[in-house]
């Protein structure tokens, strides 16, 4: 790593992005910050600079639009990208026949196409250089059926695939890809969600961002393929493997509900 290396952090406005940013300028590495709010990305990047003496850029964009990785990367390609973070995702609450169409298909767009399509670039140009790490923002859900977030939870068994499957393509590249699988976190997901009041967070303590982001960066640094963050959400995924994925499902269905 050099002096010039950046962190291109996705859905860097708030939650664990924006914590993970702040892990980044801790220890002096550039940022680029991505997300739909450029108000919010301009106040961090604002903050970073003050206070750790980094560089920071901020790009405006809807990764729920097709050309935005492409766009991101024809941006910033003139710098050494050494880490990216695809941390942008948003799920939903309710029965799938009930939902609304283009947002599920926004969703799937976010969380799959755009994290795919900048893992691409990016790799590409670390592999060439024998440098780099990519953590994939992803959840528990990844592991399951998700019955009442079942096109959320789709998307994330797809990220888990896709993470392990590249990260071993990867060996002996200097490249790695981290798979960062968190529990319910204090985060503003559950609220965009629209699952406050499921079984799953209500009266709940849940952990800090903060928490989930210094595990996933630590992680990271350490080139882990898969980090479970907290006890009890690896309890809970390692009894799933041992039941029946329709019993597994109905048992999801109970937790989810109100």
């Amino acid at each position: 790593m050099n002096d010039n290396s950046y962190a291109l952090i996705t859905g860097a406005s708030g939650g664990i992005g924006r914590e993970l940013a702040e892990i980044f300028a801790t220890n002096v590495v550039n940022l680029i910050l991505v997300a739909r709010s450029k108000e919010k990305l301009m106040d961090i990047a604002v903050q970073m600079n003050n206070k750790y003496s980094i560089q920071t850029e901020v790009i405006e964009k809807d990764l729920a639009q097709p050309t935005a990785p492409a766009e991101i990367y024809e941006q910033v390609k003139h710098l050494t990208v050494e880490y990216l973070v695809n941390n942008a995702g948003f799920g939903d609450f309710g029965l799938f026949h009930d939902s609304n169409l283009k947002k599920d298909l926004d969703m799937i767009n976010v969380n799959i196409t755009a994290l795919t399509a900048l893992t691409k670039y990016f790799a590409k140009d670390m592999a060439a250089c024998g440098h780099g790490r990519i953590l994939n923002l992803d959840s528990n859900g990844s592991f399951f059926s998700g019955p009442l977030m079942a096109v959320y939870c789709a998307t994330k068994n797809y990220v888990l695939a896709f993470s392990e499957a590249f990260s071993v393509e990867l060996e002996k590249t200097g490249v790695t890809v981290t798979c960062l699988c968190p529990g319910p976190t204090k985060s503003g997901f559950q609220k965009a969600a629209h699952n406050e009041k499921s079984k799953l967070v209500k009266g709940k303590k849940l952990p800090a961002s903060m928490d989930v982001a210094k595990f996933g960066y630590n992680a990271m640094m350490k080139g882990k393929m898969t980090a479970i963050h907290g006890f009890k959400t690896r309890l809970e995924i390692f009894a799933g493997r041992f039941s029946p994925r329709g019993l597994m499902a109905k048992t999801v269905m109970y937790r989810m509900k109100e």
